[in-house]
């Protein structure tokens, strides 16, 4: 991380004795709070380039992306959702275990009160299959040769319909 020190001025109102910083005049006192995705490789399958490209999309988008790296359990998952304050979390998928693992990590993260936590697949997920995650509580799901543009404004859509925290 880069620490980047710049000076900040403090002016006085004439006849005032209340001092306001400078900055304040340019520095918006809102600020809008980035949003936070965990990109995740659950189970076994060790192909990771879609979900790099993927996190790689959406950080460009201006998000904040919490990459879990391979081979991570479902408990895994929902603990960095939670410990990171996460608005999404995106499974990415090849190894065809999507039945088994996506449900599992929808129900720890309800089970953890973060079921308004919006969870999107990707990978090799059989058209049949589709309907039901969804039905499960998965927001979407993104097969192969989505372009990452829609992943980016789906995610951005999704989040953006909810109620944000205000940053701290």
């Amino acid at each position: 991380m880069e620490t980047v020190e710049t000076p900040c001025s403090t002016t006085v109102k004439s006849g005032s004795n209340e001092a306001q910083p400078a900055i304040a005049s340019i520095v918006p006192t809102e600020t809008a709070r980035k949003i936070r995705i965990v990109v995740a490789k659950p189970g076994l399958d060790g192909h990771d380039r879609g979900a790099k490209i993927i996190a790689r999309a959406l950080r460009d988008a201006g998000m904040e992306v919490i990459y879990t790296g391979l081979h991570q359990t479902p408990e895994q998952i929902a603990e960095t959702a939670i410990q990171e304050d996460a608005d999404a979390v995106g499974l990415s998928i090849l190894s065809g275990a999507h039945m088994t693992l996506v449900p599992r990590v929808v129900q720890l993260l309800s089970d953890q009160g973060a079921d308004d936590v919006v969870v999107t697949v990707g990978g090799t997920i059989p058209a049949d299959d589709i309907p039901e995650l969804k039905k499960l509580g998965v927001a979407e799901v993104f097969t192969p040769g989505a372009a990452t543009d829609e992943i980016v404004e789906f995610v951005q859509r999704a989040v953006g319909g909810r109620e944000q925290p205000a940053p701290n």
